[in-house]
């Protein structure tokens, strides 16, 4: 459906968001003349606001001036957001001592658009770990977390984000994802081989509030010789972690409600 006509305009808000939106989509820097063809300006309209996002620290250039992509300051930004904050402030206790209990690096990852985002993460108290870095994103259809993130969502709500997903991944196949997603929501966690790393198994579960999906807590499952727990009981850990998390999100909604 076509966007419905804004009732107020501000153009050099809309040229700077537009610009933020297009490098922020974008794998790799991009160049003035990638960002002008982009949003549909010419060079004159988008250097000024190019070099006050700059100045901002909104974007930068890359090394040997190979164009301009995104900072992590919007991250930043987001995750004062009082529900990201509080999430993270709950899960991390719970976190550690289940990076402690298996000596297995944890994340925690929550949707951004047709990607995840990870947020938080714990690294594990031996030597050989796998870890992710706070920021790092990848596109939902391609992660086990973003399986979980889409599969644990009321239908309306997936259906939309498929639809995102899509957009940005036209040659996806949807129903091979959507086939996938059903036995995880059976299941109530994934077990899947890593998307980058091939001696990596990615276990994920949700942590839950009034039933649906707010994020994701992940563990790349590494084996080691020298581990005293098997998978299966990583497994039981996790599930009973993001139980904990949920309950504890759960109880915190609903004093701020009362």
């Amino acid at each position: 459906m076509p966007n419905p006509t804004p009732k107020y305009r501000a153009p050099a808000l809309d040229k700077g968001l537009d610009i933020l939106e297009l490098l922020a989509g974008s794998r790799r820097p991009l160049s003035i003349a990638e960002i002008s063809e982009g949003v549909g300006r010419s060079r004159g309209e988008i250097f000024r606001m190019l070099q006050v996002l700059e100045e901002r620290d909104y974007i930068a250039r890359g090394e040997g001036d190979v164009g301009y992509s995104v900072t992590p300051r919007l991250f930043r930004l987001g995750m004062e957001q009082p529900p990201v904050k509080s999430t993270i402030e709950t899960a991390m206790p719970i976190m550690h001592r289940l990076a402690d209990a298996c000596g297995q690096a944890c994340h925690l990852v929550v949707p951004s658009g047709e990607q995840i985002v990870v947020v938080a993460r714990v690294d594990p108290p031996g030597e050989v770990a796998l870890v992710v870095r706070v920021g790092h994103r990848r596109p939902m259809s391609q992660s086990t977390s973003g399986h979980v993130l889409l599969a644990f969502q009321e239908e309306q709500v997936r259906e939309r984000w498929m639809d995102l997903i899509v957009r940005y991944e036209p040659a996806l196949d949807r129903k091979k994802l959507m086939k996938l997603l059903a036995p995880l929501r059976t299941r109530g966690y994934a077990c899947e081989r890593s998307h980058v790393v091939d001696a990596v198994t990615d276990l994920s579960a949700p942590v839950l509030l009034h039933g649906n999906a707010m994020c994701a807590l992940t563990i790349p499952y590494l084996e080691q010789e020298t581990a005293t727990q098997t998978m299966d009981d990583v497994i039981a850990a996790l599930l009973q972690a993001t139980a904990d998390i949920s309950e504890a999100l759960q109880f915190g909604s609903s004093n701020r409600n009362a």
